[in-house]
């Protein structure tokens, strides 16, 4: 049997329906800025990609200098897309005006940071789904065990990694694919 119509006969209606929508291009995806924008990822086609779940109460918050960082060194052929969460400790409680002051005010940010969303469970964004499961993005699975876990697609659409929040973004294990 093929192994996507196995796949597909195991998730929800909610989850074919992204599955169909997905067709496994990340530039299918549309997600919303913080000003309420929609950001269709098919306008970074030609850059990699690197999108982070993001929280402002989190130990790891400190990892927003080094993304920006990463940003201003690689920003030819990058995209970093903050993508704020409140699934893990309730560590980003603001709205979208008090996430994006507190970005710019105490890190200097000015990368994108999309609208709070769902990284896992029921109410899974689409973008995550893509990022998680691998019937999509055709590469990987995963789980997103806490904030600031970073996933990294290719100037393709190809997903490439995926990097826990230990790693810090101005790793060689992140910029060794940006060279």
């Amino acid at each position: 049997m093929n192994p996507l119509k196995a796949f597909l006969g195991t998730i929800t209606t909610t989850d074919k329906d992204v599955v169909k929508k997905a067709s496994r291009s990340i530039y299918d995806i549309t997600i919303h800025s913080l000003q309420n924008k929609t950001i269709n990822l098919s306008e970074f086609k030609g850059k990699k990609l690197l999108f982070v779940n993001v929280a402002s109460k989190c130990g790891f918050t400190p990892q927003y200098k080094e993304l920006q960082q990463l940003q201003d060194t690689y920003k030819d052929n990058l995209v970093i897309i903050g993508v704020p969460c409140n699934q893990f400790g309730k560590q980003e409680p603001g709205s979208s005006d008090e996430i994006q002051e507190f970005c710019k005010i105490n890190y200097g940010v000015s990368f994108l940071i999309t609208e709070k969303i769902d990284v896992k469970g029921s109410n899974q964004h689409q973008l995550y789904k893509w990022l998680t499961k691998k019937v999509i993005n055709g590469k990987q699975n995963s789980t997103v065990k806490w904030n600031f876990q970073k996933y990294l697609v290719d100037e393709n659409g190809e997903f490439l990694d995926y990097f826990y929040s230990i790693t810090k973004p101005m790793s060689s294990k992140i910029t060794s694919n940006l060279k």
